[in-house]
């Protein structure tokens, strides 16, 4: 038994990493952090209260508005880069999946409604996660961005196994008039053009009133071309456009109330999937000329498009019930509109060529249509201790409501009259089960869930320099589920589920201030990810092998995590330096897998996993007007578990294996001057550096790599041997963004960038259809883009 001294070591050398640097680096820091310590602070609300980032006792990071806009980040994963431990897997607007810290399980995709998430994410006070689709948000006037590292159970609940990441948004001001406005364009090489206009603006309504609008507007430029009969070029642009309107009531220095209201919606015409084979064009075909797909190419028969239409209204109530205690309610209804419309031609072909149709049934063109409504209300009250005595508190209570129902629809002109052909007359009709004509494969999934939650954390500060938090949550859920499917392709199911759940996420910090402004945290605290029950296999598409391998996954338990970790916090003359050394002990990860030929995917618990690894950020300000910045990550991220006999190469679950979509190792360097041009107008440039190592999609991906997909589809004269090999460790890759611009006095700012300088086409997953015997391919990264914007603030 040599596995459990190896990760006992493991935990050990992390967290003797972490330790080492607080013993290299503390007393030099300490004594330039003593010497001054001065600079602008960041203000966060990460332990639901304001508190300087530097001070709160655990890992975070905060992205201000200066740094995006300097940056010329737009989406989360533009953010990602200057974060530490933050990893984002690009899979089209709007379906970006989060991990932090290396903890993952695995890539869930547009089918899988059950799968809960593992990085919670907020705007401001209201959740807005959704497993995969969680809103790709406009960055516009945000305040910040934060990042909580470790599991946040104890204030933030289910979904933040891995961490929480808030939005915050800029509020009302009162006695305030004030207002931004941006245009830019820009160009994809190789691609299409795109832009943007946006506006905010912050309008006092007497003198305790304010009323804050935003308003955005982005056309994403496209670069995948299609070829086939619905070919062409750049079909994967789209839009995002939407807005807040928020207003600020203050009728008394004690109370302070902020009804919201937010639209956004997100189109998109296609996706960033870039293919290597297709059942109707591969370098195997006789009877069609045959074809090797380019750089960012595919096929496609129908187009293709993903929407996602979002309404938030919240309201935030904070009341100063006395001079040492406040009350905060948040109110927060939401409600999501979702289509994912994908060109299935290729994944019914392959199956119709199994059930032995002609190859005028194979040729049908298919549409499958994911639709997910949402409507979810949650609502928070709690009580916090207020001013600056050694003993601070919160307590609080959550309760959340979320209708959430699913459908699949494979609309196939024509299918029913080959199957009655194949199967006999009546056929179609008769495993239709109450779905529609001409359509092999449907389901129907209604799901409840409602969550009940308790909540408190302590702050007790034991001397001038050490004071220790305690926490703990606890939560009670209810999850309830139908399923119904239908069609040549179902096993006609009608079941109903239920999951029950309910536990505590305690929560332990220590934390020492060596010398001011430099203090050393260490920290325990559990997370939790909600079970589930998996949707029944596609029977009649699975191989035989398949159908006994996969077939016993049924429900899957809850994922827990205990994270330990130490910390330094470092700020003084001219530099800021956070690291961190972790290790997380993950019982029950729900790793999510395709099963085989079966078209299906399943979620399945696996014992024991870890996460370990080091986390650093360093910020330098050697001068006016010039900062750099480095941050960067090393992670081990492995199965602690081998699943028995087949399913060990099946799946990948095998002791030492890593967990997917996570590099080992990834570092940012970024820089920027400010300069002074004329008596009215200053220049500046940036520059960031961008390494993500290797990955691997699925666990599986590491087992027989390079991988040969035998298609064994003898189809347009390609032979059932036919075979791809492609290697599936996803390599690493460098993003090199640099932009320069001037500001006059007035608020004026022109800048031009250009990102991916070097052009890099980075494999940022790699894509399967029906086990590779439908289609192969890689989602891809945005081709050096070109651009300018202009701002106005006022």
């Amino acid at each position: 038994m040599r596995t459990q001294p190896t990760h006992r070591h493991a935990y050990r050398r992390y967290l003797l990493a972490g330790i080492a640097a607080l013993v290299v680096t503390s007393p030099a820091l300490a004594q330039d952090a003593a010497e001054e310590n001065t600079g602008n602070e960041i203000v966060v609300t990460a332990t639901k209260r304001s508190e300087s980032l530097q001070k709160v006792p655990f890992s975070i990071n905060a992205q201000t508005a200066k740094d995006i806009q300097r940056s010329g980040a737009v989406t989360l994963e533009d953010l990602s880069r200057n974060v530490a431990g933050l990893n984002v897997q690009n899979l089209g607007p709007g379906q970006s999946q989060v991990s932090v810290r290396g903890v993952s399980a695995g890539q869930v995709v547009r089918d899988q409604p059950g799968v809960k998430e593992q990085v919670g994410v907020y705007l401001d006070e209201s959740v807005i996660s959704l497993s995969l689709f969680t809103p790709d948000l406009d960055l516009f006037d945000l305040n910040r961005v934060e990042t909580l590292r470790g599991p946040q159970g104890t204030l933030f609940g289910s979904g933040s196994v891995g961490g929480t990441i808030r939005y915050i948004t800029n509020q009302p001001k009162l006695g305030s008039t004030e207002g931004t406005v941006e245009a830019g364009l820009n160009q994809i090489d190789g691609g299409s053009l795109g832009g943007e206009l946006k506006g905010a603006v912050n309008v006092p309504l007497g003198e305790k009133a304010a009323l804050r609008a935003v308003g955005y507007w982005t056309h994403y430029a496209g670069f995948i071309d299609a070829v086939g009969p619905a070919a062409g070029k750049n079909v994967n642009d789209g839009d995002r456009y939407g807005g807040r309107l928020s207003l600020l009531l203050e009728p008394s220095e004690d109370l302070r109330i902020t009804p919201r209201v937010i639209y956004q919606k997100v189109v998109s015409n296609g996706f960033n999937r870039s293919e290597v084979w297709n059942l109707y064009a591969n370098p195997q075909t006789t009877s069609v000329p045959a074809y090797t797909f380019g750089k960012n190419e595919q096929y496609l028969k129908l187009r293709e498009k993903f929407s996602d239409e979002t309404v938030i209204a919240d309201l935030k109530l904070e009341a100063d019930l006395s001079d040492s205690v406040a009350l905060t309610t948040v109110s927060s209804y939401s409600h999501r509109d979702i289509l994912v419309s994908r060109d299935a031609s290729a994944l019914t072909g392959s199956v119709s060529v199994d059930l032995g149709f002609p190859a005028a049934g194979v040729q049908l063109a298919s549409n499958l249509r994911d639709t997910t409504k949402l409507d979810t209300f949650s609502q928070e009250l709690r009580l916090a201790s207020t001013g600056d005595g050694p003993f601070q508190w919160v307590v609080g209570g959550f309760y959340s409501n979320i209708k959430r129902t699913y459908d699949q629809r494979l609309p196939t002109p024509g299918y029913d009259a080959f199957t009655d052909a194949r199967f006999g007359a009546g056929t179609s009709a008769a495993v239709a089960n109450g779905f529609p004509a001409n359509s092999p494969y449907n389901a129907h999934l209604p799901y409840s869930i409602k969550q009940y939650a308790v909540f408190g954390e302590a702050t007790w500060q034991l001397t001038e320099r050490f004071k220790a938090t305690a926490g703990a949550r606890y939560y009670d859920f209810n999850e309830e589920r139908t399923f119904k499917s239908g069609g040549l392709f179902s096993n006609g199911d009608n079941q109903s589920d239920k999951t029950k759940s309910d536990g505590a996420s305690p929560r332990l910090i220590l934390s020492y201030e060596m010398a001011d402004g430099v203090t050393v945290n260490a920290q325990a605290v559990k997370g939790f990810r909600l079970g589930g029950v998996n949707d029944p296999l596609n029977a009649g598409l699975c191989t035989a092998a398949d159908r006994a391998l996969f077939g016993g996954f049924q429900s899957y338990k809850d994922e827990s995590l205990w994270d330990y970790e130490v910390g330094l916090k470092a700020r003084g003359k001219g530099f800021t330096f956070n690291a961190a050394g972790f290790y997380n002990k993950i019982s029950n990860l729900q790793v999510t897998l395709d099963a085989g030929s079966c078209s299906s995917r399943i979620v399945f618990n696996v014992a024991k996993a870890h996460s370990a690894g080091a986390e650093f950020e360093l910020g330098l300000a050697p001068a006016d007007g010039l900062n750099f910045s480095l941050s960067g990550s090393v992670m081990d991220s492995k199965f602690d578990t081998t699943l028995p006999g087949a399913l060990t190469a099946a799946t990948g679950i095998r002791d030492g294996n890593r967990l997917p979509s996570v590099p080992k190792f990834q570092i940012t360097a970024s820089g920027s001057y400010e300069f002074p041009v004329s008596d009215t107008a200053k220049g500046f440039v940036n520059a960031s550096v961008q390494h993500v190592g290797n990955r691997y999609t699925q666990p599986a991906d590491q087992e027989n790599n390079p991988r040969t997909f035998v298609h064994g589809l003898p189809f347009l004269g390609a032979p059932a041997t036919a075979a791809t090999t492609l290697n599936l460790n996803l390599p690493g890759y460098e993003l090199v963004n640099f932009s320069a611009g001037v500001e006059l006095d007035g608020g004026l700012t022109v800048t031009a960038y250009v990102n991916n300088l070097l052009n890099e086409n980075a494999l940022l997953s790699f894509d399967r259809e029906r086990g590779g015997r439908a289609r192969l391919g890689y989602q891809v990264s945005q081709p050096r883009t070109f651009g300018m914007s202009v701002r106005k603030t006022f």
